[in-house]
């Protein structure tokens, strides 16, 4: 069985290529020959940590992975509307056709879309179904045809939810192809001294973590109004940059939470581990259905740290953070909400013991990585 993974870009920035990039390991560490095939701008350059493994294939970066797994890095002209235009994508594929048995296009990406549509490839086709496109409405209604096409050309459409694969109203008429996997990670680890030097800033506080780009769709808005409800035993920290730091910022002094809410910019993955284990919960504030999964969740459920999530209609963010068991769930757009759904998580050690253990449970019966490469493989196995 050999296996092309297709779509999106490198480096491994966002949810859905980190997802290609687990699959194409994990599968290929078990013997299965799988590839990844994505797209790289020219003013991007390998991760220090994949150097090593790189080698150049004439205009193509190659990341071999082990001897059955490969990331092929094909030249993008540019980046539009979050979707690489990259040509070499199409020309490889029609030139690699003959090599797999299956494609496992990652939605939505527009070029690998229209890659698959070119390439003229005759195997098994599954649709991965991260999310609906929902912020490009105008440009979406030019893509749509090729997305009802390679929905009818799908053999398999595997979401990350039931919910969400069943909510979509883009699935409705293939409900009958649909499968899911959830999303599965290794388990964070971190640094003990790094944490505990992390904790020791904000001595006899409890710390809520949240991580994420700061976009309009995260909702941290909500969370930063909730910090004024939260008071001084509680510190807020926010990992990543984005568009709206500075709208952030004066929200902060608006709401007189300077000395609470903390916004720490771009963070290592040491950096992000050593939050993780200071960190007393956890907290998702997104407010649309943008989020689809929210790994960071199942990150911190695997360090056994509480997540307070929101009830996004349509979304599966709160299928992954189980209510009553790995967290409490509440409405969006909510800051008391959030502020009171932290504070009955934190109000004392025999609750918050609870649902930290609780966290640890389901991170462990629904979304290891061992887990969800069964899960794929099953699903590639039927007949």
């Amino acid at each position: 069985m050999r296996i092309l993974q297709l779509g999106k870009f490198y480096p491994i920035r966002g949810g859905v290529e980190k997802v290609m990039w687990d699959f194409t390991e994990g599968l290929s560490l078990r013997g299965v020959d799988c590839d990844m095939l994505c797209a790289m701008l020219p003013s991007d350059d390998v991760d220090e940590e994949h150097k090593s493994m790189a080698v150049r294939e004439g205009r193509n970066t190659v990341i071999r992975l082990n001897p059955h797994g490969r990331v092929i890095c094909v030249p993008a002209l540019a980046k539009k509307a979050a979707t690489m235009i990259s040509p070499a994508m199409v020309r490889w594929l029609r030139s690699h056709r003959g090599d797999y048995d299956i494609v496992h296009v990652h939605h939505p990406d527009p070029m690998a879309a229209l890659a698959l549509r070119l390439s003229g490839f005759k195997g098994k086709v599954i649709v991965h179904w991260h999310s609906d496109i929902l912020k490009q409405r105008l440009l979406f209604w030019f893509y749509k045809p090729l997305q009802d096409w390679m929905l009818r050309r799908a053999w398999k459409v595997v979401g990350t939810t039931p919910v969400y694969v069943h909510e979509s109203p883009h699935l409705a008429a293939f409900q009958d192809k649909v499968a899911w996997v959830p999303i599965g990670v290794r388990p964070v680890e971190y640094d003990p001294a790094r944490a505990a030097a992390l904790r020791a800033r904000f001595p006899g506080k409890k710390i809520v973590f949240s991580l994420g780009r700061l976009v309009g769709y995260k909702g941290y808005a909500y969370l930063v109004a909730a910090a004024r409800s939260l008071g001084d035993g509680y510190r807020v920290v926010i990992g990543g940059g984005g568009p709206l730091r500075d709208e952030l910022n004066a929200l902060i002094v608006a709401e007189n939470v300077e000395n609470i809410v903390y916004l720490q910019g771009y963070l290592s993955n040491e950096d992000v581990s050593a939050w993780y284990g200071a960190c007393d919960l956890f907290v998702l504030s997104s407010i649309w259905k943008t989020e689809a999964f929210a790994i960071v969740q199942v990150e911190a459920m695997s360090c056994g740290k509480p997540v307070v999530a929101t009830k996004i209609p349509g979304s599966g963010v709160s299928w992954v953070n189980g209510d009553g068991e790995s967290g409490v769930n509440v409405e969006p757009c909510d800051a008391d909400a959030l502020a009171g759904a932290i504070k009955s998580l934190t109000g004392d050690e025999a609750t918050y013991h609870d649902y930290s253990l609780g966290a640890r449970r389901r991170y462990e019966r629904m979304f290891t990585f061992d887990m969800m490469i069964d899960n794929v493989l099953k699903i590639y196995n039927q007949k």
